[in-house]
């Protein structure tokens, strides 16, 4: 059965916010736009609720305040402390909650739509479709994601060729430094070719 986007369908948005930052700056050293983001995904549909996932590090930072843009982007934001293991090693992702808040959700919704490029994420895929029955889009920057996640997925926006989708920031920063306001949005050329694949029955 091909997804076909209707303005009846119910949809959830669950962002990968560690994903989407690295790809935005290692590509085009720059910050993703989320108002332009949340619009572009829902597409006229029905918006039952849209998620990001954080992870805090310290007050320092001044990462309340990039925090607080997300959420005036009409984001809900589930938030977790960076984990630093006794070897030094970092640990900050989300996968698991991430899938366990959109398998919770499912029957509230027609079209889960998933913000990420990382490949772990397949599994949740498949059990949606095929488990659940549910629609999935995956949106993510097609350079830096999983060819299998875009392949499986019902509908794939390339953030690479989707238009507005990235600010160029005036100074180096990071994910935890805050909102940097842009001088000028970067023109991404549209994709040459390839929709978004739909599975057939």
């Amino acid at each position: 059965m091909s997804l076909i986007p209707n303005k009846e369908q119910r949809v959830g948005i669950f962002i990968d916010i560690q994903n989407l930052y690295h790809s935005a700056k290692n590509l085009y050293g720059g910050r993703v736009n989320y108002n332009e983001l949340i619009k572009q995904l829902i597409d006229g549909r029905r918006l039952v609720r849209a998620l990001a996932y954080v992870v805090k590090s310290t007050p320092e930072t001044g990462e309340e305040s990039f925090f607080d843009a997300l959420e005036k982007s009409g984001i809900e934001l589930r938030s977790k402390e960076i984990q630093v293991f006794s070897s030094g090693v970092k640990k900050a992702d989300w996968d698991v909650g991430i899938a366990v808040d959109a398998i919770r959700m499912a029957d509230m919704l027609d079209v889960v739509i998933l913000v990420s490029g990382d490949g772990d994420f397949l599994p949740l895929v498949n059990y949606l479709q095929w488990g659940l029955g549910k629609g999935v889009e995956v949106a993510a920057f097609g350079r830096t994601s999983s060819s299998r996640l875009r392949e499986s997925a019902d509908r794939f926006l390339d953030l690479d060729s989707a238009p507005r989708m990235v600010f160029k920031t005036t100074r180096k920063t990071n994910l935890n430094s805050g909102i940097v306001r842009p001088t000028r949005k970067i023109r991404i050329p549209r994709a040459a070719e390839g929709g978004p694949r739909q599975r057939q029955e």
